[in-house]
């Protein structure tokens, strides 16, 4: 059973601070983190005033399934269309401020919201105003529960790695090691994937993002592999690049360059430091190296119930860090005739800094 009114009064305080009566909430993972129902249909009305129950709208598929996952929460029977339904979701609010999701809702489910609402009674009829980071800040401060599961996703990932990193043969396509990391975390207590594993080996690891190809792994080349585990909704994140058999000059040089970033960043960051000075950190000792160009994307991210989530650390990154946010740390540099190096890893930052959960250990080579 998840935190809920710890949560909930926490939503409730940046309701407040928002000048808003209630929220609508509709993003999934928001009304996941809030409510604790995992179906893939339902709306949340959350009021700013504690004595007004939060509401949560359903159709019949999951009407039992949200009794019983979300206990807190008066459940609403999508019975019939919106117009049917609207009335008694937002009857406790009368002519309050309601603020909508406006990063989930779609122009279409605006302008239907829009429209049903408008034919309630002038009396009932909330006004709609558009809310954007109401949830995503206070999900940004991980509570124990989320860290004791964010651990278990990392656990699995460490595990997954390591199978496959004992097995791997040069003659193994992309995709083969992808299948291979995926097979492994889900036999072995994963939901799945957090998201499809970068495993791009040669020129096509200097593709931060490349999809993984039914193209053979060659002896030498460096291959960047990105992946993680999904555990109850919880994502991990971890990147390693390997060389299967002897690598060339180059790799010992760019490596060591991207090692010296991470392990700057992860010594440097601290609480109260901004997204942007925590890029900065690792940034200036690849730009220093003279590869700065080659580092083209930013050092991290929050990591939660979405891969990306609050805080965002990059060059024009306005989050701050705080205590209690769960981080990736993941510079890289990408060459593209020969390949690229990414190292990360994902942790929690607390009052003395960073903590990594990632145990998969990096190499450690001498250029």
């Amino acid at each position: 059973m998840i935190a809920t009114a710890s949560r909930l009064d926490r939503i409730r305080e940046r309701l407040t601070r928002a000048k808003l009566d209630a929220l609508l909430v509709t993003n999934p993972c928001n009304r996941r983190y809030a409510s604790g129902f995992t179906g893939s249909n339902g709306w949340l009305l959350i009021s700013a005033d504690d004595s007004n129950p939060p509401k949560l709208a359903t159709d019949f598929r999951y009407l039992d399934q949200a009794a019983q996952e979300a206990p807190a929460f008066e459940i609403v029977n999508m019975r019939g269309g919106m117009a049917q339904w609207w009335g008694e979701l937002a009857k406790p609010l009368g002519r309050g401020r309601l603020g909508f999701e406006s990063g989930d809702v779609t122009v279409a489910a605006h302008k239907q919201l829009r429209d049903v609402n408008a034919k309630l009674p002038a009396s009932q009829r909330p006004a709609l105003v558009q809310s954007d980071s109401i949830i995503e800040p206070v999900r940004a401060l991980k509570d124990e529960s989320e860290l004791a599961l964010l651990r278990q996703a990392v656990q699995l990932t460490d595990e997954a790695f390591a199978h496959v990193e004992r097995t791997i043969e040069p003659g193994w396509t992309e995709q083969q090691v992808s299948w291979k990391i995926e097979q492994y975390a889900r036999t072995h207590g994963a939901e799945g994937m957090a998201f499809e594993s970068i495993v791009a080996s040669g020129p096509w690891g200097a593709r931060p993002h490349a999809r993984p190809r039914p193209e053979a792994i060659h002896e030498g080349q460096p291959i960047v592999i990105d992946m993680g585990a999904r555990y109850e909704g919880y994502c991990a994140d971890m990147t390693r690049t390997i060389v299967l058999g002897d690598h060339d000059a180059q790799f010992p040089r760019i490596y060591d360059i991207v090692l010296a970033a991470h392990e700057t960043a992860a010594q440097m960051v601290e609480p109260g430091m901004s997204g942007k000075d925590a890029d900065q950190l690792a940034r200036q000792v690849i730009i220093d190296a003279g590869y700065g160009d080659q580092f083209g994307h930013g050092l991290g991210h929050g990591v939660g119930l979405q891969i990306h989530e609050q805080p965002y650390l990059g060059s024009s990154s306005r989050d701050t860090l705080e205590v209690g946010m769960v981080i990736t740390i993941e510079p890289g540099i990408y060459l593209p005739e020969w390949g690229g190096v990414r190292i990360e890893d994902m942790g929690l930052l607390d009052t003395d800094g960073f903590h990594s959960f990632t145990g998969t250990p990096k190499l450690r080579l001498v250029a």
